[in-house]
């Protein structure tokens, strides 16, 4: 008799038919983009346009600079997820926003308030080119401040949710055993939130990669030393569209295997 009242509420609850049509509609409207990407790539040629030596330099330069905006973002923002989640202090909500802006933020809007702040003219430009001899702006460098700036933000909110939602008992037991804060961050706190490091990391990583209206305004578009694979593929499709097809697969490609990778964690979640 329970197994039946079990049952019939497990069917309730399922979607009606009306829900599935929609719901199919839906996964057509995102599918169908990259079956058109699929349909129209130049497959004979795909490997002569991947092998330029524009092409090489712009994705050496996307994975070079994406990998150090998320050390950056796994180097600064962890800590700020620990002070985040953990402290108390005025004003935390607002600073909260502040950092996760970039999120919903244009990024070019991003890309220009980077060079208001980091700009020869800008906050403190001048005093890092004068003391420190750093120029940011149309620099590889500057590819891998506005890629960290809109990316830590995902490492952040991430780290910061698992740390909020983690059982205490673990550090409270290391604490009474003498260790002090930073060991049992170290040692206690950092392996039990590391699937969520490791998928925040991840989620930074994929985010500097495909990162463009930041780094276009921010860092400009030189081949070799600014031009990222989003920038190549938009220079490209204005005069050879089959290397845009070609450049955007690859990205399409990295996107998928890093959503597979991270599908256990937000399962889980």
């Amino acid at each position: 008799m329970t197994v039946g009242v079990g049952g019939r509420h497990l069917r309730a609850r399922r979607p009606p038919a009306g829900a599935y049509l929609v719901a199919a509609l839906t996964v057509a409207f995102f599918v169908l983009p990259l079956i058109g990407l699929a349909w129209r790539a130049p497959w004979s040629q795909l490997w002569g346009d991947l092998t330029t030596r524009s092409t090489t330099d712009a994705l050496r330069l996307s994975v070079e600079c994406s990998l150090a905006a998320t050390v950056l973002s796994v180097v600064f923002g962890v800590p700020l997820a620990w002070v985040l989640a953990r402290a108390e202090f005025p004003g935390r909500r607002l600073i909260r926003a502040l950092v996760l802006l970039p999120m919903i933020l244009p990024p070019v809007v991003g890309g220009v308030a980077l060079f208001l702040a980091f700009g020869p003219r800008g906050l403190l430009g001048p005093v890092l080119e004068s003391w420190f001899g750093i120029q940011l702006p149309f620099t590889t460098l500057g590819v891998v401040i506005a890629e960290t700036f809109v990316a830590m933000p995902f490492l952040v909110i991430t780290v910061e949710a698992a740390l909020r939602n983690l059982d205490g008992r673990h550090e409270d037991a290391a604490i009474t055993l003498g260790a002090n804060r930073w060991t049992v961050f170290r040692r206690v706190t950092v392996p039990l939130i590391m699937p969520s490091l490791v998928a925040g990391a991840a989620l930074s990583w994929a985010r500097a990669l495909g990162e463009f209206g930041a780094t276009i305004t921010f860092a400009g578009n030189l081949e070799g030393k600014t031009q990222t694979m989003p920038l190549a593929i938009f220079l490209a499709f204005e005069s050879n569209p089959e290397t845009a097809i070609a450049l955007s697969l690859v990205l399409v490609v990295i996107s998928v295997v890093v959503l597979v990778g991270l599908r256990d964690h937000w399962l889980a979640a």
